[in-house]
């Protein structure tokens, strides 16, 4: 072969280069031995690579042959010119040979290519192959080879290295380009090294590349393109391409593959922190290339815009005969400005990567700005505009945080330190200067500051800003230049247009606090006429709502920014910022209300902003001081340091403001703080009259009332701007009627009322009037008369500290202190006050100890301490002695609530709460037994301790254990009544107490555990004792002696843990269906007073969407709920649920999201997904029977399913659902055989479910008669839950059950048709059900039912793994079977205690609430009592704790008294004074009193508003709790 030139690039790299110290080929396992002295050239391996069909080498010989062949040619150095190859052309033949190039093994592939390599190396520039050879050689490097990189675990990753290191060092890769096709090979090999970069390759691991596969590809990449004399285009839109990556308006929003999403999430992230290494490739060969790449990007970008601008141009000249009929001038289409608004975000990235190869280019945008489309020019001044400033295709950086409430304020020297940009290609970064390198560009952007178009000089603007806060992408501006940029804006913010106007304001919004005063300080201050700052303040006052509202907000955030430095004594940010304030309140001299109003939010919200300071910030560190300091040092207690109070700070912010206002402003500030006086009389005296009013109902006087609250509402909407739609809102208001709305904006307005309880009432009337249905909009018009009418800047709260700075003149804010002081003794001389005596103190000498009782009320104090201590906990004593007294109630406190309260008020607010936390432990564990004084509260404390000082609970652990197994696994005062007896106590023995206290200590250990991998192992003894609680009615000792009274208290408590429990998505995959059957069947607990708490935690827990939606399957298992006004509080909450997953689907179902859509879909069909649950819930319901009167009595639950979720949308979907279910098999039962292999079940609960699929689909077709509907073609499908159905493997099966019908004999079409027309005929408990009249005809239904088969009640034992603290004693047998013979079915019929649900239905308790006419003022104050606790408003990152504290303030106040709606119940004189318990009843009878105890109930429709909660569903507080610690 003769010799090629470009082969003589390869000569010149000695072969000791690949072993270099730096080499990549160096490895722990050297491949190659030291080359000997007295070597000579030529190859001596003389084996045979290759064989005989039928002969084939083994391939371990093989590779060792290989590797010998390797190692010799890499101990060889390359030859002269003047060497034979003659040696070399055995071996060349024998690699080149598709025996060993398409070797079935990758080893001999991968050794084969190594010694390819080092033949081309040692016998450069001559190769001995021939292009045939050849062409086969790098067939198998490019496709076999070196696609292998992109798995650095690969078992020949080494040698795939030392192929890819050889080809870039030797340069060999130069072959590849002389081949026949070579463009071919060219692509493929560009494509291949940017897809194994980007990791979106088919052999991509995801494991990180080494920097020497980064550095040898992008060498083998220079290599070609400097060797091409052109590029294929399709390399050349390889390498672009990698700019536009970061751009995500075009990266795709799913990925192809599991592995691919992958892949492109951790990509993503590595984009976020450093250049992906795809990225960094083209940029080096774009600089590496320059003249080339230079070339072909201008190619690129000469067809889109030289083509457009051309275009345009030539559209200019003929503007006159290419008019349309309606006079316009065509343009570029709107297909066309796509591909243009692509190419120009290239560029911005092509400059922040490669300026140089945008040399040719940039004149091309200078002829854009000149063309007469508006669209062209508007493109291409911004994308100038952004070249300058550095901003790549993934857009500007964000905004600065300039947020007038953050603490510690920021300073000039803080306005450096701002958050680190995760985002690389967000930061803005220019290689060079632009106005420098293309002068003649620069000017003609300049230039656009005249153009004729408002869009364009508003986009200059826009452009001018960022160059300014960028400072020209990092490497600055001429003086000159950043002269002429800060005049020009200042100029804008004057232009005719209010696009403009209003572009010039938004620029300076996104300038941080030493930007404003370095740049745009240097034209002057607020009060130098034609600086940028005084053409801003002059914006306040704008013709234009936009523009004035835009100026005044960033007018007030910036001084509310810099206020610190003004108050610190900064001269030169006083002189310059110090004024603002002055010209906002000075707009309220207008008298127009618009700019009024603005000016109340502007005061309110950013000059002393509600929220200043935040309760906790991130700054608090930093106002102790540095962190090293020794504790109680000298230094620490400087005066200049102490940590001061949000009042105080907030105090001294208004004084600094007042400060610096001048005469007329002063004015106007005291003006708007006395003006609270007249304004709180006339919404005083309003809602006076919306009280009387009623919401439009009154029984006399309505005339007169209408006419004084008219004459208010007209009076009021004169205080703000247009007044019609004020006057209508405020009617709306009074309409609404809410009490809770009136009493909040009555707390804003009484002068005796602090700034945090002033806060706290807006902030909850905000949520409640924004959240409310149809209420949002009145916000606009309620929130300007708070502002007015509240006692915020003369508050009580603030007067300590002004009496101080009166007192000391400290920060010369004295004679400020003593103007306000006397404005506040003339117009609101209430709120000087003394504040009342600390809780803190009171409690600390109200401390109980051995010796002394805790005083009745402590209790109270001591929930408002813990309350305040998790807010606010710096503010809590941390002395000895307020210490010593929270351990007094956490060891002596009764009731046992005080002492949780109290270790709550330890842990959220020590400082040394892990050693106080590890000490209460002790105690508590070391001085514990039972009937000793104060053990009730020890287990109170330890339950707390569990759930907030897990750490510290370890070291005790078995010991705490130890303690609730005594507490639980005894009966210190057993029973010797009736096992079977189970009766509810409003008030809990001491026993009883105890137990449920104990019970909480096992739980909150599970649900702080801290480890999810052995999270299954500890909390399965106490899932197994939960199950056993639920499953045997609160029976948890073989011996069967629990009092009644103490059973249901424990079942409650333990089904109550399930939920709190399956909030944690881990701990709810613990909760089996066998479990959740018996959880379920708590709904029909004989005692109401146990179904009610149960469901109402439930419906809460639904409400915020904490447990998955498995558990709306529970409620719908009240269609026989005695208790008709529970029961209708249920269903207005299911219909209110169904309202809001409709409304939900509809609100985002516009979304361009396909992931978002999605989730609404799947959150829109949550109701209609739980009905196959349903189903497999009263599959195994113990009542459940085949005979019709049975399934008449099932219908009943499918009719109420029905009347609270159904409608004409969702019809289809949920017939469609159940004629899934007969089309599966039970999955439970044959789950529950595969565990009881040797017991045989003989109840068929396939054949359950398909009669009950039978039954739904009977009922649903007479329900969608009754209503006039017509079943519609399905919207969606839904996938039945695994665990509970298993589809058929038999088609001919499948078919023949489909076409059986389940329903034994006729005539109950009829029956249902008659139930479901009574549903919507007669309403709850105004009718006489024939399951009531069957208790008269006792004995003919006992005689009808004698000729079925009875089935007996098992023995209540199931087979289960013996945990540690079992009650049981006996051990089960390992055996399907239990030592009572039952199956794994029966043993699941006996769990679910069949008689408990029956009796739940019985009407012998079933009595209705009085009407409301009956009813005293009390139940009205408890309903009142129990919305305004619902609606009370928390804090974001307090509300789960705080809810969690009310939740077990419930149970404990339960333990004591009857909760409110009981009591109230109680009081209704249509009931009775003491209901007694619903009979329970006994397996054997239990049809016949099944059907003499149910009581026929239809539900009458009520209105229902939609939840407010997300539908997402979020995990539970178990990881949480643990961070506290």
């Amino acid at each position: 072969m003769p010799p090629r030139p470009r082969r003589a690039v390869a000569a010149s790299a000695p072969a000791e280069e690949n072993n270099s110290e730096g080499s990549p080929l160096s490895s722990p396992e050297p491949m190659e031995s030291p080359l000997p002295e007295s070597h000579v050239l030529g190859l001596k391996f003389n084996q045979p690579l290759t064989w005989r069909a039928g002969k084939q080498i083994p391939v371990p010989d093989l590779l060792k042959r290989l590797q010998m062949l390797s190692n010799e040619l890499k101990s060889m150095e390359q030859k002269d010119e003047n060497d034979s190859k003659d040696s070399f052309l055995p071996v060349a033949d024998s690699l080149s040979n598709e025996q060993l190039l398409r070797h079935k093994d990758k080893g001999v592939r991968a050794h084969a290519a190594c010694c390819a390599v080092d033949v081309l190396r040692v016998c450069a520039p001559d190769a001995p192959f021939t292009p045939k050879q050849l062409k086969a050689v790098f067939d198998t490097i490019l496709k076999s080879i070196l696609p292998a990189l992109s798995d650095p675990s690969n078992a020949y990753n080494q040698q795939h290295m030392y192929v890819l290191s050889s080809l870039a060092e030797v340069k060999s890769i130069v072959l590849a380009t002389e081949l026949p096709n070579a463009e071919s090979y060219i692509e493929h090999l560009f494509a291949l090294f940017f897809d194994i970069l980007s990791g979106s390759a088919k052999t991509s691991t995801g494991e990180q590349l080494s920097k020497q596969v980064v550095f040898h590809m992008t060498s083998i990449l220079v290599v070609i393109v400097d060797e091409m004399e052109a590029l294929p285009q399709e390399v050349v839109d390889t390498i672009i391409a990698q700019f536009l990556r970061v751009d995500s308006r075009l990266v795709p929003s799913n990925a192809k593959s599991k592995k691919g999403s992958a892949m492109e999430i951790r990509q993503s992230t590595l984009e976020m922190k450093e250049l992906p290494a795809a990225y960094s490739m083209s940029k080096t060969i774009c600089n590496s290339c320059e003249d080339k790449m230079s070339r072909e990007v201008s190619k690129y970008f000469s067809d889109v815009i030289v083509e457009a601008t051309e275009y345009a141009k030539k559209d200019r000249r003929q503007s006159t005969d290419m008019e349309d009929a309606d006079g316009s001038v065509s343009g570029p289409s709107d297909d066309d400005l796509k591909e243009l608004d692509k190419a120009h975000r290239l560029l911005r990235e092509l400059w922040r990567a490669s300026p140089p190869v945008l040399q040719n280019v940039v004149p091309q945008l200078e002829a854009e700005l000149q063309a007469e489309d508006v669209r062209l020019r508007q493109l291409a001044t911004e994308t100038l505009g952004d070249i300058v400033s550095g901003i790549g295709a993934a857009g500007p950086p964000p905004p600065p945080a300039m947020d007038p409430a953050a603490f510690p304020q920021m300073t000039l020297s803080s306005s450096l330190e701002q958050p680190a940009i995760v985002n690389i290609f967000t930061i803005p970064s220019s290689p060079q200067s632009f106005p420098q390198t293309f002068s003649t560009t620069w000017t003609a952007f300049l230039g656009r500051k005249q153009d004729k178009s408002p869009i364009i000089r508003a986009a200059w603007t826009t452009a001018v800003g960022r160059i300014l806060t960028t400072a020209a992408g990092g490497v600055g501006l001429g003086k000159t230049d950043e002269k002429i940029l800060v005049e020009e804006l200042a100029r804008m913010l004057n232009d005719s247009d209010e696009k403009v106007r209003l572009a010039g304001v938004r620029a300076i919004a996104n300038f941080s606090l030493r930007d404003v005063i370095s740049r745009l300080g240097s034209s002057g201050s607020v009060d130098k006429q034609g600086s940028v700052l005084a053409n801003l303040s002059e914006r306040v006052k704008d013709r234009k709502i936009a523009v004035r509202e835009e100026a005044m907000t960033t007018l007030a955030r910036i001084w509310g920014v810099a206020s610190g430095e003004i108050g610190s004594g900064n001269e030169e940010v006083q002189e310059l910022i110090g004024g603002a304030p002055s010209k906002i309140l000075n707009a309220f001299y207008t008298n127009d209300p618009e700019i009024q109003v603005l000016v109340d939010s502007a005061l309110f919200e950013a000059l002393i902003p509600l929220t200043y300071p935040p309760i906790k910030t991130k700054g608090s560190k930093a106002i102790n001081g540095d962190s090293q300091r020794v504790h109680d040092s000298q230094e620490a207690a400087d005066v200049d340091e102490r940590q001061k109070i949000p009042d105080e700070l907030r105090a001294e912010r208004i004084l600094v403001l007042i400060k610096n206002l001048d005469e007329r402003a002063k004015k106007v500030f005291f003006s708007i703080c006395g003006r609270q006086v007249g304004v709180s009389k006339y919404l005083t005296a309003y809602l006076l009259s919306c009280e009387d009013y009623n919401g439009g109902v009154m029984d006399q006087n309505e005339d007169v009332t209408k006419a004084r609250l008219s004459k208010l509402v007209n009076e009021i909407s004169k205080f703000l701007p247009d007044q019609t739609k004020v006057a209508s809102d405020l009617w709306k208001f009074a309409k609404a009627h809410d009490r809770r709305n009136y009493q909040l904006l009555r707390f804003c307005m009484k002068p005796e009322n602090d700034f945090k309880f002033v806060f706290n009432s807006i902030k909850e009337l905000r949520k409640r009037m924004e959240s409310s249905t149809g209420s949002s909009s009145l916000m606009e018009t309620i929130l300007p008369l708070i502002y007015r009418a509240s006692i915020i800047l003369y508050n009580r709260s603030h007067i300590p500290t002004f009496m101080a700075h009166a007192k000391s003149d400290d920060l010369k804010l004295g004679s400020t202190a003593h103007a306000v002081l006397t404005e506040i003794s003339q117009r609101t001389p209430e709120v000087l006050k003394a504040n009342v005596k600390e809780i803190c103190l009171s409690l600390q000498n109200e401390a109980p100890s051995s010796t002394k009782s805790t005083i009745p009320g402590t209790v109270d104090s001591l929930k408002a301490c813990a309350a305040f201590a998790r807010k606010f906990t710096d503010e809590i004593p941390q002395d000895n002695k307020f210490v010593h007294a929270m351990t007094g109630f956490a060891l002596y406190g009764s009731p046992p609530e005080a002492a949780k309260h109290a270790v709550s008020i330890i842990i959220a607010s020590s400082k040394w709460k892990e050693l106080l936390a590890k000490e209460l432990v002790k105690k508590c564990v070391e001085g514990f037994k039972y009937g000793k004084d104060g053990y009730l509260s020890r287990l109170a404390a330890l339950s707390r301790l569990c759930l907030l000082a897990p750490a510290q609970v370890d070291d005790y652990v078995d010991a705490v254990i130890d303690i609730a197994k005594d507490v639980l696994l005894k009966n210190r005062d057993p029973s010797t009544r009736n096992p079977e007896e189970y009766e509810w106590t409003s008030e809990m023995h001491d026993e009883c107490i105890a137990k449920t206290w104990a019970l909480r200590v096992l739980v909150n250990r599970i649900r702080s555990h801290p480890t999810p991998a052995s999270l299954e192992e500890t909390a399965k003894p106490v899932y197994a004792l939960l199950e056993k609680l639920v499953s045997q009615d609160g029976e948890l000792l073989s011996t069967k002696d629990t009092p009644a009274s103490h059973k249901p208290w424990l079942r409650l408590t333990a089904a109550r843990s399930y939920l709190k429990l399956c909030q944690s998505k881990a701990h709810e995959q613990l909760l089996t269906p066998q479990a959740f059957q018996n959880l379920a069947l708590v709904a029909q607990d004989t005692q109401f007073q146990v179904r009610a708490r149960f469901l109402q935690r439930l419906k809460k827990y639904l409400g915020h969407n904490t447990l998955p939606s498995r558990f709306y399957t529970i409620p719908f298992l009240l269609a026989y709920e005695p208790e008709i006004v529970f029961k209708n509080e249920t269903i207005t909450w299911l219909k209110s649920r169904a309202v809001f997953f409709a409304s939900y689907k509809a609100a985002t179902s516009a979304s361009a999201d396909s992931n978002a859509k999605v989730v609404a879909s799947k959150a829109a069909t949550t109701l209609e997904a739980v009905f196959p649950r349903l189903l497999s819930v009263l599959a195994y319901h113990p009542d459940f029977g085949e005979e019709i009167d049975e399934l008449k009595e099932f219908a009943r639950y499918i009719i109420f399913y029905l009347s609270t979720v159904a409608s004409e949308n969702n019809i289809s979907l949920i017939f469609h659902v159940a004629q899934r279910v007969k089309s599966c098999t039970d999955a439970l039962s044959t789950a529950l055989a595969n565990k009881s292999r040797n017991s045989i079940d003989r109840t068929d609960y396939s054949s359950r479910l398909h009669l009950l699929s039978d039954l739904a689909t009977m009922t649903m077709r007479s329900f969608i008669e009754v209503q006039g509907w017509t079943l519609q073609s399905l919207p969606v499908r839904l996938t039945l839950p695994r665990s509970l159905f298993t589809e058929m493997k038999y088609h001919a099966t499948a078919q023949q059950i489909a076409e059986k019908n389940f329903i034994p004999g006729e005539g109950l079409s009829d029956e249902i048709d008659r139930l479901v027309r009574a549903s919507f005929g007669r309403r709850v408990g105004h009718h006489t059900s024939k399951k009531r009249k069957s208790v008269l005809n006792g004995d003919a239904q006992a005689k009808k039912r004698t000729k079925m088969p009875v089935r007996e009640k098992k023995e209540k034992t199931s087979k289960k793994k013996k945990h540690d603290w079992d009650a049981s004693d006996d051990e089960e047998a390992e055996s399907g079977e239990d030592e009572t013979g039952s199956t794994a079915a029966d043993r699941i019929r006996s769990q679910i205690s069949a008689s408990r649900r029956q009796s739940a239905r019985a009407s012998g308790a079933a009595t209705s609430r009085g009407l409301y006419r009956e009813r005293d003022d009390s139940e009205d104050d408890e309903e009142m009592e129990v919305a305004n606790e619902d609606e009370e408003m928390l804090d974001a990152e307090d509300r789960e704790e705080e809810e969690e504290e009310e939740e077990e303030e419930e149970e404990e106040e339960e333990q004591t008294s009857a909760p409110a709606s009981i009591s109230a119940r109680k009081k209704t004189p249509s009931t009775p004074a003491k209901a007694k318990p619903i009979p329970r009843t006994k397996g054997k009878s239990r049809e016949a009193e099944s059907s003499a105890s149910r009581i026929q109930a239809s539900t009458s429709s009520a209105k229902s508003t939609p939840a407010k909660s997300s539908p997402v569903w979020t995990s539970g507080r178990a990881t949480r709790s643990r961070a506290l610690i």
